[in-house]
């Protein structure tokens, strides 16, 4: 399974975040906001923030499931709960 978390900031600023709150998985930095905007995480480039939603996907690329408000203090725990 793939855990996908965007974020319109730079690489090192989202590895940052992802220490703080401890993800064991990486968070895409997608200054361009191409895969966001794919994905329903910002509408246009123009978006000034990713919206929080994170996406659960398999091995094959179908996406298993979505979640559409992100805390990201809880997170992490329910995203290994969903895994389990």
């Amino acid at each position: 399974m793939v855990v996908l978390g965007a974020s319109f900031d730079a690489p090192a600023a989202n590895r940052a975040f992802r220490e703080k709150f401890d993800f064991p998985f990486d968070l895409l930095s997608d200054v361009d906001r191409a895969v966001s905007i794919a994905y329903g995480v910002a509408e246009d480039a123009s978006q000034p923030r990713a919206k929080r939603i994170s996406y659960l996907i398999d091995p094959q690329g179908v996406i298993q499931k979505v979640y559409p408000e992100v805390k990201p203090a809880e997170h992490i725990a329910e995203v290994l709960n969903d895994l389990g």
